[in-house]
């Protein structure tokens, strides 16, 4: 970095504003592009789910807790794991002070995961997380938003991850889905996968400001600095 180009403050005023030009088309095509999300066709969900909760059993209607809107959070979590993933933690950690501020936007916000709900409560309470998170380990829900895997839907080339045949063997992968309940009907609207992901990470959004940038490209792969937020050295 000690060889970076280095101007007198006129350049860099210079500078920044070229530069403000192309953040502000692209801020204009990002808002373009949220109208063509809203305008999606809606699906009628059909199934009815029933998820493991801190209020017993809850239906999807329940989750919307009286809104009319839902993001659900698909995080990695299987059954057998000891530890929810520290990739889907890390998006976790941006997301406990928000429920408040989309609550009065008639949003509300829940994460969902197969993992038993003991196992949920124990690692929500050890990251200090408090957003509503329930189990979908009794349902189909995973399988039919594509982000939990079967195996031999894997072998028989019929798994779906982002909208694309899925090979690999992971058997949960992250997301984020929508949902509009609109009386006794709801309707899913949006669905997005891997790098769909990005920009809801509040930390990655951050580091993009910095010179460094997110600083990944000389590590094994590109998350394996990642530690679950109480597991770095102080």
């Amino acid at each position: 970095m000690s060889d970076h180009r280095i101007a007198s403050r006129d350049e860099w005023i210079d500078a920044r504003r070229r530069l403000l030009t192309k953040e502000k088309d692209f801020l204009r095509q990002r808002d373009e592009l949220s109208r063509e999300r809203r305008e999606l066709p809606w699906e009628r969900v059909a199934k009815s789910y029933v998820f493991d909760g801190s209020a017993g059993k809850e239906t999807l209607a329940d989750l919307f807790a009286g809104r009319s809107q839902l993001i659900v959070y698909h995080f990695m979590f299987a059954p057998d794991a000891q530890t929810g993933c520290k990739s889907g933690s890390f998006w976790a950690d941006s997301y406990n002070g928000i429920v408040p501020h989309l609550n009065q936007r008639d949003v509300s916000f829940a994460a969902v995961s197969r993992a038993p709900l003991p196992k949920l409560q124990a690692f929500a309470a050890r990251l200090g997380w408090s957003f509503k998170w329930v189990s979908s380990g009794n349902n189909d829900f995973n399988y039919d938003y594509q982000v939990s895997f079967r195996p031999q839907d894997v072998a028989a080339g019929t798994a779906i991850y982002n909208y694309a045949d899925y090979r690999q063997s992971m058997p949960d992968l992250p997301g984020f889905s929508v949902f509009f309940r609109d009386g006794e009907h709801i309707f899913h609207t949006y669905s997005t996968y891997a790098r769909g992901l990005d920009p809801l990470n509040v930390a990655y959004q951050l580091l993009d400001l910095v010179p460094k940038g997110r600083d990944e490209a000389g590590l094994p792969f590109a998350m394996s600095w990642l530690r679950l937020h109480d597991q770095y050295a102080t």
